[in-house]
């Protein structure tokens, strides 16, 4: 670490929970899903790109900036102690001490770029996913693929180097491979005739101790050459859940594919399907796997409530030729008016999972929990289009029992809700890295070569031509300067209250979500809200923020072990603090404890990828961030992940053969030297993952 960060958190008092109880009235419904086919982490046939690419496509969708929702406009206090100093809480001494272990560099967009010999798009964010058990880690992001040694950090995967030909050379991404690979999909795109293959996003990953199985769950999305969709997909999208046959990740995997495409709630002709089934998610209890979508409809704006995929964990297991599962819609949760009609439609639903093998519920005939929150406008206006408020100071907890139904031919797990009152929370403000809102230069910020490069007019290159921006961008005769030079230097996105990660683990539910805070009455920033409830009771255990004068908290994830003792990994930035995976110690004695960058994840250099420039995305660009990061329980230890910006860049190095008396990597952008590789970004990004194991 180059500096001693303060500690800056606030354990608030326990509020005694405003209690609401919801009976369920959703829509449920029974299906039978088929064993779709078997398939294992090895790279898939391809024709490896280079000269011959008949398509220079970098993104899956003609990528639009899609801005962001705004931040809450009020002011939610945060007092970090008299004078800015080190909070005391009340005395209680933590369980939680986590000792850093060792980390390692997880995926990054090198290796998601250049995998299967370069079909690949550039993608971001990464959506990081994460699991841990038998000796492995298991990383997925959008949208490639990695096992590990979980003693070594080293890729227990097959080292592929030698036939992953991009650009006439083989290129070293540390045995990745893509997840249209995993799933037994063609390539993303297949370069030398570019024909798209599906589209695989939202990795989400769990380790199940009581079955030695991996999960692993991703949205897909079929492709098509013309429709009423968009422009390269169908309306067809289904959940593609890989469960692995053994407790080795590196073998044969069985896939199930559910069609989530008329799954939603239309209200008289509002909302009408078909739907997108984003943002999926997954967790376990004694006797299920839980899966939730957030239901959106092609056609309108508008939303169509959460969903919940409920399906048997032993015949998951078991690989068994049809699995039953029930199916939730949670807009027919009678509650609060809103546009959608008299119901709580239900965003983000995150469900729990558990420590072991001994931290289940099993009351009520077994017994999963979900959290969400709803300050987002999906909660508040479903449909309308109009703005919500931005903020809310209400927890709600749901509860699906009789889970041990799944298990049967006709299953009927019981969905129920309480909307527990929490400290307020509202929309976050985007985050702040060095220099943000200042030019993107050459000579000042090289780190950001990208933005740099679109700004320069003057370098001279390979060809001749004079301007870095040619590389770049295809302009007309016409128009021969038909892109502005003014990009700057980002601002990271911040999540938008949605419920991150959830854990039950001894006893109790523990969830965070990104929230705004004013820390010591200033500048308002981003922050963390965390949960630590007692679902049975319907109250709040502990809750707080976490958050710092001159920084940004973003994309909590909390792992907890079966004592109780717990880690969340986040991402930090600041006014002087490159993104970083940054954790906290957090017990529900004493709360969140001291934050500091883990150890190696301190950020190298700028965010500098394709969707912070407006001249690539449209204006005003929206700086995609990894969605969701993640932590995973492994006996006593607690491994835990996160975007950071892994490795700097110079702007010389960025361009290489490409700029007059250059020389180094034939592809532009990787700075992988005159060896080809491997590179430290591409062209078009530069994040990266990091994985760290501790024990609190």
């Amino acid at each position: 670490m180059t500096r001693r960060l303060r500690r800056l958190a606030f354990a608030l008092a326990v509020v005694t929970a405003l209690t609401v109880w919801i009976t369920m009235s959703a829509s449920a419904g029974t299906r039978q899903i088929p064993l779709g086919g078997t398939a294992s982490p090895q790279t898939g046939n391809f024709t490896p790109s280079g000269a011959g690419d008949v398509t220079q496509d970098e993104f899956p969708t003609g990528e639009g900036s899609g801005e962001g929702p705004d931040p809450y406009s009020g002011t939610i206090s945060f007092s970090t102690g008299a004078g800015g100093g080190v909070t005391v809480n009340s005395g209680k001494k933590a369980k939680s001490n986590p000792t850093f272990n060792f980390g390692f560099e997880g995926l990054n967009h090198y290796q998601q770029r250049y995998s299967r010999g370069g079909n690949q798009f550039s993608v971001e964010p990464p959506d990081q996913g994460m699991c841990a058990g038998n000796g492995y880690v298991v990383e997925a992001v959008n949208d490639v693929f990695n096992v590990y040694s979980a003693s070594t950090g080293a890729s227990a995967l097959p080292d592929n180097t030698a036939t992953n030909i991009v650009g006439g050379f083989p290129r070293n991404v540390n045995h990745a491979v893509d997840l249209n690979s995993f799933y037994g999909y063609p390539p993303a795109i297949n370069r030398a005739t570019g024909v798209r293959g599906q589209f695989v996003t939202d990795p989400s990953c769990i380790y199940d101790a009581q079955t030695q199985r991996f999960f692993v769950v991703v949205l897909t999305l079929e492709s098509q050459a013309s429709g009423p969709c968009q422009n390269v997909f169908s309306c067809v999208n289904h959940l593609d859940l890989a469960v692995s046959q053994t407790n080795d990740p590196t073998g044969s995997w069985n896939i199930y594919r559910i069609d989530v495409t008329n799954d939603g709630t239309n209200t008289g002709g509002v909302n009408p399907g078909p739907y997108l089934g984003d943002y999926p998610h997954i967790g376990a209890d004694a006797n299920g796997i839980y899966l939730t979508t957030n239901a959106y409809p092609w056609h309108a704006n508008g939303f169509s409530g959460a969903q919940i995929y409920a399906l048997s964990k032993a015949q998951l297991a078991a690989g068994a030729a049809s699995v039953t599962m029930q199916h939730i819609d949670t807009s027919g949760m009678v509650n609060a008016p809103s546009d959608a009609g008299s119901t709580q439609p239900g965003f983000t639903l995150w469900p729990s999972q558990s420590p072991g093998t001994s931290q289940f519920q099993l009351a009520n005939n077994g017994t999963e929990y979900f959290l969400s929150s709803n300050a987002a406008d999906e909660a508040q206006k479903p449909v309308s289009g109009a703005p919500g408020t931005r903020t809310s100071n209400q927890l709600i907890v749901w509860t699906l029992s009789n889970t041990v139904s799944l298990n049967t031919a006709s299953p009927a797990a019981s969905l129920s809700n309480k909307i527990l009152t929490v400290g307020q929370y509202g929309v976050p403000p985007k985050q702040q890295q060095p220099g943000s809102g200042t030019l993107a230069d050459k000579t000042t910020t090289p780190d950001a070569a990208q933005g740099a490069c679109i700004n320069d007019t003057s370098t001279m290159l390979f060809n001749g031509q004079t301007g870095c921006w040619r590389l770049l961008f295809g302009c007309p005769a016409a128009n021969p300067d038909c892109i502005p030079h003014d990009e700057v230097i980002s601002r990271p996105d911040s999540n938008d209250t949605r419920m991150q990660q959830v854990m039950y683990a001894n006893g109790k539910l523990w969830g965070a979500l990104d929230t705004a805070l004013n820390p010591d009455a200033g500048p308002q920033r981003a922050g963390i809200a965390w949960y630590i409830v007692n679902p049975s009771a319907g109250s709040i255990v502990n809750q707080g923020d976490l958050g710092a004068t001159g920084y940004d908290f973003t994309y909590p994830a909390i792992g907890v072990t079966a004592s109780g003792r717990g880690i969340m990994a986040f991402t930090a930035t600041g006014d002087t603090l490159d993104p970083s995976a940054a954790y906290a110690p957090i017990d529900a004695n004493a709360g969140v404890g001291v934050w500091n960058v883990v150890t190696g994840g301190t950020g190298a250099a700028r965010d500098d990828g394709f969707t912070s420039y407006k001249s690539q995305v449209g204006n005003p660009p929206r700086t995609r961030w990894g969605d969701y990061g993640a932590a995973a329980v492994d006996g006593n230890s607690i491994w835990i992940a996160s975007e950071y910006i892994a490795h700097s860049c110079d702007y010389t190095d960025w361009g290489g053969p490409f700029f007059a008396g250059g020389s180094g990597d034939n592809l532009l952008g990787t700075c992988g030297g005159a060896s080809h590789g491997p590179g430290a970004r591409s062209a078009l990004a530069n994040w990266s993952t990091r994985i760290s194991k501790l024990t609190p």
